[in-house]
Formats: C-alpha cells, sequence, structure tokens
C-alpha cells in the first residue's frame, strides 16, 4: 500500500501564508519533512482560489517539483486550477477527483482523457452525496466508468475511493464497514472484469473532531481497508502512528 501524504493543503496555515506571500521556502522545508517520511506520493490541495489568485496553484507545483520528484497529486474542485497544475507538472500527476456530479464529469473528466492521467473516482452522486451502503457505492463506480469509458478513459486510468465518513455522522461506523465491503469487492475483481485501484482519505474520519477522537479509529480503519485490498491512503505524514502502522502493514502483506 502506498501512502500520499495529505499535509500540503490550503487550510494549512503553513501552507496558505506561504502562498499568500509567494514564499517557498515553507513548502520546502514542509517537501522535506514529507519525504523523510516515506511517502510515495504528495496530495497537492490549494484549496478555494479566486480567479485572481489562481497563480498560486502554479506557485505550489513549481516550487514542490524544485524540492522533490515524488509523484503529485493535483486535488481540487476546479478543472482551471487543475488545468493550471498539469502545465507545469513535469511528471505526471495523478487527478483528484470526479464524482457523478455534471460539472466535474464535463470540466475535470476531458482533462484527465486529455493528458492521459490517472483519475481518482469519488463514490458519489450528481448532487455530492456519498451513499452509505456497499449496493449504492458500486452502482455508482459502475456507473461513473461507463461515463469514462464512453469519453475514452479505459478502466485502468481509474482509482476508485469509496469516501470514509466523518465519525460525526450518525451512521459513521456503519460508513466504515461498507467503505472496507466496497475496497474488497474492487480490489478483487468482483465488480469489474479486473481488479482496479482504490483509495481512501483517511483524514476524513478525525476531520474537525481530533481532539476528543482516538486516533487509534484512524489506525484500525486503515489496517481493515488495507487487508480488503487497498492500494493508496491520503495521511498525515507527520503522524508517527500512522507511519509505523503502515510500515507495519507493508512488512506483512
Amino acid at each position: 500500500m502506498i501512502f500520499a501524504a495529505d499535509n500540503l493543503h490550503g487550510l494549512n496555515p503553513v501552507v496558505s501564508d506561504a502562498m499568500k506571500k509567494l514564499d517557498p521556502r515553507p513548502i520546502v522545508d514542509l517537501v522535506a519533512r514529507i519525504q523523510k517520511s516515506g511517502a510515495g506520493m504528495i496530495d497537492v490541495n490549494p484549496g478555494y482560489l479566486p480567479k485572481r489568485s489562481e497563480d498560486r496553484m502554479r506557485f505550489l507545483i513549481e516550487t514542490i517539483q524544485e524540492a522533490t520528484s515524488v509523484q503529485l497529486i493535483l486535488d481540487s474542485p476546479s478543472p482551471r486550477l487543475i488545468e493550471i497544475g498539469l502545465s507545469v507538472c513535469r511528471e505526471k500527476p495523478i487527478i483528484n477527483s470526479i464524482s457523478l456530479e455534471k460539472a466535474k464529469l464535463c470540466g475535470i473528466l476531458p482533462l484527465a482523457i486529455e493528458h492521459e492521467c490517472e483519475l481518482v473516482i469519488l463514490l458519489m452522486d450528481e448532487s455530492s452525496f456519498s451513499p452509505p451502503s456497499v449496493e449504492e457505492k458500486i452502482s455508482l463506480a459502475l456507473e461513473i466508468n461507463d461515463h469514462c469509458a464512453a469519453s475514452g478513459l479505459p478502466l485502468e486510468k481509474l482509482i476508485f475511493d469509496p469516501v470514509l465518513p466523518s465519525l460525526s455522522w450518525d451512521d459513521s461506523w456503519r460508513r466504515i464497514g461498507e467503505a472496507v465491503n466496497a475496497v474488497r469487492l474492487l480490489s478483487t475483481g468482483a465488480v469489474f472484469d479486473q481488479p482496479v485501484k482504490t483509495m481512501v482519505g483517511l483524514s476524513n474520519l478525525r476531520s474537525g473532531s481530533k481532539r476528543y477522537q482516538s486516533l487509534d479509529i484512524d489506525l484500525t480503519s486503515l489496517a481493515m481497508l488495507c487487508g480488503a485490498g487497498l492500494d493508496y491512503a491520503l495521511v498525515d505524514a507527520f503522524e508517527p502512528r500512522i507511519l509505523s502502522t503502515i510500515d507495519l502493514i507493508n512488512k506483512t502483506e
């Protein structure tokens, strides 16, 4: 299982301040710490940027690439920001993401096709709702794949994300189990004619609730997901217990 560092995002005060000042030094320092963690990828999420500040995406990508050759994940709901990122990427990135939402199918899917990039598929419907049951998740996987195939992006380029819930949701525990089931079905080839790649954003679980939710929940969920065949996880690369768990999982695979 390969992990991607999710620390480089616009909600991180270090990143937002560096973007505002166009100061590369804090970004370079963050990247050095991420590299030291052993991350195989870096998720680059600039957050919301008004049109006058879209050049910050270019600044981020160029600065990161001066410090590392690790593969990048361009993470934004904005086709324009994804396009800017693609224009300066030296190596082919992963695009994160589309769902059944029309704006993403029309705006981001064509970019993945044009640049022949792998594309993360969030198993969410046209209203950005993530259904709770594994049956509904698999139905979305099939439907979104149909859109991709019809547009010319093959199954081999898709990475399916069953979308982990926030633990603040009433049915979060059931949703975690159904996400594990979805990963198992997708990774074993039970859904398509072949196994497909899967990814989760582990930090979704305790988003906004880290002060009163135990890290053990992340670690247990990660172990179950990896046991089901998970390929990629977006994680906090600065959390030692997550790193040691990943190391243990990869040693036993």
